[in-house]
């Protein structure tokens, strides 16, 4: 279901400026490890399963990046309805049963630079969620991101790469609902050409994104791409 005010003027300005603070948010997820991540061959890429097919009209709206191409266009079991979009609750924790995170989430904001705030690098084990967009299973598009890795090892979404279309991420929520999303796909992008109309656009059914960094680590620049999970809401419980 569209926002309230999507049809509105003041309804464009906020989601301008939401697209804009969240563009922002995605290069500094790109550098985050830039003085904590350690020096090496980097968290696994994903591989050519995890980006099927160029988009279909369902799919995001987006020009590939770099020769990639962009998510394939999402679908919903033959004979399953999609699930009504829940109520805004603060999410709690994420579990991604194929690549064993189970997570506490922290909401993140800005920090006075208009960055997105990162979980503590001393709890490598956290994520965190974009607390001013849409939260987990509510229409719209939720933000959530973490480490890749710390100067202790690999971080809560180190192995995020090794997703695949049709693995499931369960979001808990406070209100004791949990929404469960399948994936669409799992694309890798290059920190400067981070397609923001895919990654960050707005959305009328509940959808989530997950980044983490990927690439190459250098140790001035940080890593050279962004990680992203594309996926929607097919279940809630």
């Amino acid at each position: 279901m569209p926002h309230p005010d999507a049809g509105t003027r003041s309804g464009r300005r906020r989601r301008g400026r939401l697209t804009a603070v969240l563009v922002a948010l995605a290069l500094a997820v790109g550098v985050w490890l830039v003085h904590d991540g350690a020096p090496g061959s980097g968290p696994p890429a994903p591989g050519r399963a995890a980006a099927p097919g160029p988009a279909t009209p369902a799919g995001p709206a987006a020009a590939p990046s770099s020769g990639r191409v962009a998510p394939a266009g999402r679908t919903t079991p033959p004979g399953k309805p999609p699930p009504a979009p829940l109520p805004p609750a603060v999410p709690t924790s994420v579990r991604i049963p194929s690549i064993k995170v189970n997570a506490p989430l922290l909401g993140l904001g800005l920090d006075g630079a208009g960055h997105l705030d990162t979980p503590p690098v001393n709890k490598p084990d956290q994520a965190g969620w974009y607390r001013d967009g849409p939260s987990p299973g509510s229409a719209g598009n939720a933000i959530m991101a973490g480490h890749a890795d710390t100067r202790t090892g690999p971080a809560v979404f180190y192995r995020l790469g090794l997703l695949r279309p049709g693995d499931t991420v369960e979001v808990a929520r406070q209100d004791h609902r949990t929404a469960v999303f399948s994936i669409d796909a799992v694309r890798t992008y290059p920190r400067a050409t981070l397609p923001d109309a895919a990654v960050y656009g707005p959305t009328d059914r509940p959808e989530l994104r997950i980044i983490t960094c990927g690439g190459k680590y250098d140790r001035k620049a940080g890593y050279s791409d962004n990680v992203v999970v594309f996926a929607h809401l097919t279940a809630t419980r």
